[in-house]
């Protein structure tokens, strides 16, 4: 079997992104669902859950370009394979909250490509800062999304039990991939490039919510 070169990775993450942009997510878990049925919601509970969801939905679709970005510049195979795994629960995600947006009556953002190019941009820089920076890279995403996830289970209304049970396995997941990359040797980054992170996250989410 041939292997793959540097060329023939990258235009397998680009056909990656393109699919991620483009085509219909499909997801290899079982969507979550909640013990109880939804309550009946507003129109004003609607369209909130729906921004709330497409918010996540960016997350996803950064999560995507951010893996892919970071599996392509390791040059350590069994780095490359817990990064793909990590990208692949991801994309039950991805599938996960554009399904809940459909259902909510919501469209995903209009600027996902802009989303994509900037997540896979930074993920480079850090794969290409080294394995131990791009693990910790990888810890502080997951720690902050999980956080922003929390707060989701506050913001979303109180009879939306489908997107919060899947918000709840979100949070879940991310946790794991967080601790995963800690114990494989994540180095801890500087308390100013995790500021930059929460600045740049602050800046994607309150766009995402409205466009």
């Amino acid at each position: 079997m041939r292997r793959f070169n540097e060329l023939d990775q990258l235009f397998v993450v680009l056909d990656q992104g393109l699919r991620t942009l483009l085509a219909t997510p499909h997801a290899a878990r079982e969507r979550p669902r909640p013990s109880e049925a939804d309550a009946e919601l507003t129109d004003d509970e609607r369209r909130e859950a729906a921004a709330l969801m497409r918010v996540n939905h960016v997350g996803e679709v950064c999560a995507q370009a951010l893996y892919s970005a970071q599996a392509l510049s390791t040059r350590d195979a069994a780095l490359r394979v817990h990064l793909e795994h990590a990208a692949q629960e991801e994309e039950d995600h991805l599938q996960w909250t554009s399904e809940r947006i459909a259902e909510l009556g919501g469209r995903t953002s209009l600027l996902n490509p802009l989303w994509w190019g900037g997540a896979f941009g930074i993920g480079l820089a850090a794969g290409l800062a080294g394995d131990r920076w791009s693990l910790g890279f990888v810890v502080e995403t997951e720690r902050q999304v999980e956080a922003h996830l929390h707060s989701h289970l506050t913001r979303l209304p109180a009879g939306d039990q489908s997107s919060r049970a899947i918000v709840a396995q979100m949070a879940a997941d991310e946790a794991a991939h967080g601790l995963a990359a800690q114990q494989a040797g994540a180095a801890e980054l500087p308390a100013p490039i995790k500021q930059l992170m929460h600045m740049a996250a602050k800046v994607m989410t309150r766009t995402a919510h409205h466009v």
